[in-house]
């Protein structure tokens, strides 16, 4: 994957913070340790805006969905 260079603004402690995760080697620099951050954030925003689209669904209505083509055909399954 390509990668590109850009100029960020942190809030001192924030910085010191992460220079400390550097030295302790928790992160090999900075840009992975921000990269990382950064990753982990959007991952947890989309989970986020999933779980709200799902909780807009109505159950009922779902699992009436899902069972809908189900009747007729149950007696064509194979047995397990």
């Amino acid at each position: 994957m390509s990668k590109t260079k850009i100029a960020i603004t942190l809030d001192s402690l924030i910085l010191s913070h992460l220079d400390r995760l550097v030295k302790e080697y928790i992160y090999p620099n900075r840009s992975r340790a921000i990269q990382e951050a950064v990753e982990e954030k959007l991952v947890r925003i989309e989970r986020n805006r999933l779980v709200r689209e799902c909780a807009k669904l109505d159950p009922a209505f779902e699992k009436a969905l899902a069972e809908e083509g189900l009747s007729g055909e149950l007696s064509e399954w194979p047995e397990y």
